[in-house]
């Protein structure tokens, strides 16, 4: 499997990397794929990308406003170029970390795939609006943070689904009352289908940031927090979607944690 991984990866035109991600979730059901079999883990610190979008600083793309239809398409295309890299940061945790149990690389697997469905369902709405990827700039924030997090999965556990997914949940429902008021429907709906999916995908991260807190005897809320604060992740701000996260595995103490923010 890691050479499959591997080439899901690499592979930088957007319709391929979706269709071999697709390809390989459908092996790994079908029982064609062994975790363990094919070459040795050889990190993979940068993957595939085409050539547009252009990735800038954060702080230099434009506001996205959904009155006007470039800035709706703009938002459109933000979430897409998320997918996009939800996608790798999902092939990565699966590709980077040996020796976990098969069903960690079965989550993945299928966090993979979901994140591609997510990615074609935005890039075709986007084209109904007459845009296509990589037609606005784009950040590189989240593969920043899987760089950050390459160590060690109980960190990458933590500071990936658990707070940069956890993020795209809080912000689902501010995106979805903006875009009510332009009434676009369909948009609206492919977010539906995003965040009930998202809500699993950070439930994966719950489920096995707090396996492997259980694994190395160390409690999962505090170091949770400890981990917020030694690797700088991006301050957590309300409004939060409580019962989203609540779903997504967040315990109650973490839960009244957020809160008191």
């Amino acid at each position: 499997m890691p050479q499959r991984l591997a080439a899901c990866l690499h592979a930088r035109l957007p319709a391929d990397k979706t269709d071999r991600v697709h390809a390989l979730w459908a092996d790994w059901l079908a029982g064609r794929i062994d975790p363990a079999s094919g070459i040795s883990r050889l990190p993979i610190d940068q993957p595939g990308q085409p050539e547009k979008p252009e990735l800038v600083t954060p702080h230099q793309v434009s506001r996205r406003r959904v009155d006007t239809l470039p800035g709706r398409a703009a938002l459109i295309h933000a979430l897409a170029h998320i997918e996009f890299n939800a996608i790798n940061l999902a092939l990565d945790a699966a590709h980077r970390f040996a020796g976990m149990p098969r069903p960690y690389y079965a989550d993945w697997l299928s966090v993979a795939n979901e994140e591609a469905q997510h990615f074609e369902l935005l890039t075709a709405h986007l084209a109904t609006l007459g845009y296509a990827y990589g037609d606005f700039p784009a950040h590189n924030g989240l593969w920043d943070m899987a760089l950050k997090t390459a160590h060690d999965p109980l960190v990458r556990m933590a500071l990936v689904p658990r707070v940069l997914e956890a993020r795209g949940l809080d912000a689902t429902p501010l995106i979805v009352d903006r875009l009510k008021t332009v009434q676009d429907t369909r948009m609206i709906e492919i977010l539906a289908v995003i965040e009930r999916d998202e809500i699993g995908h950070v439930a994966v991260g719950s489920h096995w940031f707090g396996w492997l807190c259980a694994a190395r005897g160390v409690p999962a809320d505090t170091t949770f927090r400890q981990l917020l604060v030694e690797y700088d992740a991006p301050p957590l701000k309300p409004p939060f979607n409580l019962a989203a996260r609540r779903q997504a595995g967040f315990s109650e103490a973490e839960l009244d944690w957020l809160k008191a923010l």
